[in-house]
């Protein structure tokens, strides 16, 4: 039998009407004197109890684990067991489900009462929570809103962390109010010192965390897709400002030379060889097309031409810019008839007259024939080929 019940039967038998009582903290106590030893056997054994159980819900500090056994046999589970050698067969591995939103009391089952509080000494402890005491005090939790706020002791968010509700209907991280129980040695709310709470492991702060990442992950993708359509919308359809058009069409223009130099070769030594291979065909092609076309003009059509010559009215040659002598003939011959005529007019130099209808001192076209390249010959000013007649 239980010491404890035994006291509380001598106790019980002590207590008879007609004895002589002493009030001890509102309490009608007996006094004589195995009362008295009772009584404070009793109290000695609930204070001893009390320290050595602070009955903490989170941290078990006078707990000890125990020592590991040497050289001592463990069954061997066949399906976590890995074999030596691969057999190349897969085992089916069975996941347990973990129900995470489920939520649970994490305070121990309720000790017997001690002897104090059975002969009503000590008050006796109260009573666990029911489940609709728990969902009115999570009620409470909510409409303060402790679970949208960070947490009192480490003042960081809850998160996915799991977290406690009292009672007192406080919210605290469970790892935090585990490290407050184990230092202070004592069960008190941090917050409103309410001693001997009742504990249970909730979830509202990782449902409402998940929450606010699901709408930031929303508003950012949002954000994106609508700046990719407006990006996009610039692109292709262009402003009514006028400076914002003629910037787009800048824009536009800029992007249409780019593409047009990346797919473009940036070789320039070959770009200017075929310049030059092109360019030789095609005079190639032209002297052929001019030899073919090559014809002797008749008396007539040199008379229109040098008429034509003399409508420009150009007097000077245009090589070494002196007047040309077959018009200061003309002049002279005109102005004077006699034998002093020469003498006037000094000494005279040939002209030429080319089938463009271009005029030249004979010397000078021909210097410029001796230093010009090729086979055929073309006019100065025109540069074309052409046919010429002494005047």
């Amino acid at each position: 039998m239980d010491i404890n019940d035994t006291l509380s039967k001598s106790v019980k038998a002590s207590l008879v009407p007609g004895t002589s009582t002493k009030i001890w903290k509102n309490k009608h106590i007996s006094t004589k004197p195995d009362t008295t030893v009772l009584v404070a056997v009793a109290l000695q054994d609930h204070i001893i109890r009390n320290l050595q159980l602070q009955n903490l819900s989170l941290s078990d500090t006078f707990k000890t684990k125990p020592r590991a056994k040497m050289n001592c046999y463990r069954p061997i589970d066949r399906n976590t067991a890995k074999p030596v050698v691969d057999t190349g067969i897969k085992r089916k591995e069975k996941k347990k489900r973990k129900d995470e939103e489920k939520e649970y009391v994490l305070d121990p089952k309720p000790t017997g009462l001690t002897l104090a509080q059975k002969m009503g000494l000590v008050d006796a402890p109260k009573a666990p929570l029911t489940d609709s005491e728990w969902q009115l005090v999570k009620k409470r939790s909510v409409q303060q809103g402790d679970s949208a706020q960070p947490c009192v002791i480490c003042r960081e968010e809850f998160g996915i962390q799991q977290q406690v509700l009292l009672s007192c209907s406080h919210v605290f991280h469970r790892i935090c109010m585990q490290a407050f129980e184990m230092f202070s040695g004592r069960k008190s709310c941090p917050m409103c010192r309410k001693e001997q709470y009742q504990t249970r492991v909730i979830h509202d702060g990782a449902r409402l965390h998940r929450i606010k990442c699901a709408t930031r992950i929303q508003a950012y993708w949002r954000g994106y897709i609508v700046h990719k359509w407006y990006k996009q919308l610039r692109r292709s359809v262009p402003p009514k400002d006028r400076k914002l058009r003629r910037r787009f069409y800048e824009d536009k223009l800029q992007e249409i030379n780019d593409r047009l130099v990346r797919s473009c070769d940036i070789n320039i030594d070959e770009l200017f060889f075929e310049i030059d291979q092109s360019m030789a065909i095609s005079r190639r092609v032209l002297q052929q097309f001019q030899r073919q076309c090559v014809c002797t003009i008749s008396e007539e059509e040199w008379e229109q031409i040098q008429l034509k010559a003399i409508q420009r009215e150009v007097f000077d040659c245009p090589i070494c810019i002196t007047p040309l002598d077959h018009l200061i003939s003309t002049m002279c011959h005109a102005a004077a008839e006699g034998p002093d005529r020469r003498e006037k007019c000094g000494p005279m130099r040939q002209t030429v007259l080319l089938s463009c209808s271009h005029t030249f001192h004979y010397t000078c076209l021909k210097a410029f024939e001796d230093f010009s390249e090729g086979e055929k010959h073309i006019c100065p000013l025109c540069r074309s080929t052409y046919q010429k007649k002494i005047l």
